[in-house]
């Protein structure tokens, strides 16, 4: 029976010891973002006022809800226990959603464009913690990990690209004719 290799053998074992323990933190840390966003997110399609805006939320919504399991995949995958550290930087970004909501006034195109800022800010926090785990988990040797993480890479991409099309197919341009 074939022992399942899981870290690179070229680090060396205070280096990969380290590095290993930076990885996992960094997994925790996002495990803990995305369960948030599962929280988050249908309190901002609620509020959202184009249905286009709201359906691609609520598509995330799902998707968001995946990207919990599949960091659970990852966990397992690399023998740790799936376990959740505060993100502050997410807790940052949600609170600062919810404060955009609070701020604007609802049924406009406004609110939706400081939405779709606050969950582009999101995207890209979400974009930088992936590829960087993705890239960690090569070095590292953790294969299944690092091809779940490149698929959850790929939908955060997917989904900061639709919120671009939806701000620019005529979100930002309704906002731009109302009137205080």
């Amino acid at each position: 029976m074939e022992t399942k290799v899981k870290r690179s053998e070229q680090a060396t074992d205070s280096q990969e010891s380290a590095l290993n323990e930076l990885f996992v933190d960094e997994l925790k840390d996002i495990y803990w973002a995305e369960q948030h966003l599962v929280k988050a997110l249908p309190k901002m399609a609620k509020a959202a006022t184009s249905d286009k805006l709201r359906t691609a939320i609520e598509a995330h919504l799902a998707e968001t809800e995946n990207h919990v399991t599949r960091l659970e995949g990852v966990f397992e995958s690399i023998d740790e226990k799936a376990a959740a550290k505060k993100c502050e930087a997410m807790a940052g970004l949600i609170k600062e959603g919810d404060e955009i909501v609070a701020d604007t006034e609802e049924g406009t195109y406004t609110r939706d464009i400081g939405i779709i800022s606050a969950a582009q800010k999101i995207e890209h926090y979400e974009m930088a913690s992936y590829g960087t785990l993705r890239t960690l988990a090569n070095v590292l040797g953790y294969r299944e990990a690092a091809q779940l993480l490149e698929a959850t890479l790929k939908e955060e991409k997917n989904a900061d690209s639709l919120l671009t099309k939806i701000a620019e197919s005529g979100v930002n341009q309704s906002g731009a004719r109302e009137k205080e």
